[in-house]
């Protein structure tokens, strides 16, 4: 009986700790099919907890909290899009640079409204609910649909997105632009504003889980993204671009970030900065074995209009 409570315990806490990042890798697929690498969506990600903080703060709401994180998110994402889209810069560079900027800025917002007091944010919490009959089946019930609302979000994204993706006119044209630019201009779709939406879309997603992040813990910190943004690219890549597949390497981290969990139980006396490592430490195991055998969009990171265009 305590090894299966333990286990259902472990599952349902790599399912909840899967979120942000599935949130964040699923709006990155979505940029990167466009055929432009976000990695500033830890800025987005750092920027969405900041504003969902603030706004449940001040209206004691978490939707509103939801929304004001997603749309913080989509703010610096439409920054990046002005410069990569607007001013062709490059993307690595650009995308760096946006991370540093939200970083930065949040940190010295939260210092200058909550810093010199000292004082510590406390925040509505997401509850957990438990979604009626299938909450009851055995195992399963406890792990899968005794969630947050943002954990049955992603359920909802994962088939929407992948049907969006592969059987509408809107994901063939967003395939298009990812492989071939020039050859999608031929045929009438506008490159720069499927980019422009794509990006945007992928902020707002990156905010949306750097929500959950505020939310969920009740609180907010400085940088409390802590890399996530990063480890959501390398899920990107082990998930092929594809939003099931990203659902699953997501769950896979979130399951060795609940790794600690277990080992408390167990009375381990590893050093907690090894757990806090080891999602990282995957991603470059992971990404090392795999990132060979994954086929990008083939105009990733690639500037459009090219020059002498």
């Amino acid at each position: 009986m305590v090894e299966s409570f333990s286990l259902v315990v472990f599952f349902g806490a790599a399912i909840r700790l899967a979120v942000p990042l599935a949130l964040a890798a699923l709006g990155e697929s979505i940029t990167e099919r466009s055929g432009v690498l976000n990695i500033g969506i830890e800025g987005s990600m750092i920027a969405g907890a900041l504003c969902a903080a603030l706004a449940a703060l001040k209206w004691s709401s978490i939707l509103l909290g939801m929304v004001f994180g997603a749309l913080g998110g989509g703010l610096v994402a439409l920054v990046f899009a002005i410069f990569v889209l607007g001013l062709n810069t490059d993307q690595i560079i650009t995308g760096t640079a946006t991370t540093l900027a939200g970083l930065g800025f949040t940190g010295a917002l939260y210092q200058a409204r909550f810093g010199m007091t000292g004082s510590v944010i406390t925040l509505p919490v997401l509850r957990s609910f438990e979604v009626p009959i299938l909450g009851d089946l055995p195992i399963l019930g406890p792990i899968f649909f005794q969630q947050s609302v943002t954990v049955y979000l992603v359920y909802l994204l994962i088939p929407t997105l992948w049907y969006l993706l592969f059987n509408t006119s809107w994901g063939l044209e967003l395939r298009s632009v990812g492989e071939s630019p020039e050859v999608a201009e031929e045929a009438g779709i506008r490159v720069l504003l499927v980019r422009f939406i794509a990006i945007v879309s992928g902020g707002l997603m990156a905010g949306l889980a750097g929500a959950h992040l505020a939310l969920d813990s009740g609180t907010f910190i400085e940088n409390m993204s802590g890399g996530r943004g990063f480890i959501a690219i390398a899920v990107v890549v082990l998930g092929r671009w594809n939003p099931v597949w990203i659902a699953i390497a997501a769950v896979f981290f979130g399951a060795a970030s609940a790794l600690q969990f277990v080992f408390q139980s167990l009375g381990s006396n590893l050093p907690f900065p090894l757990f806090l490592m080891l999602p990282y430490l995957l991603t470059l195991i992971a990404l090392s074995g795999w990132f060979g055998r994954a086929k990008a969009p083939a105009a990733l990171t690639l500037p459009w209009p090219t020059k002498g265009r």
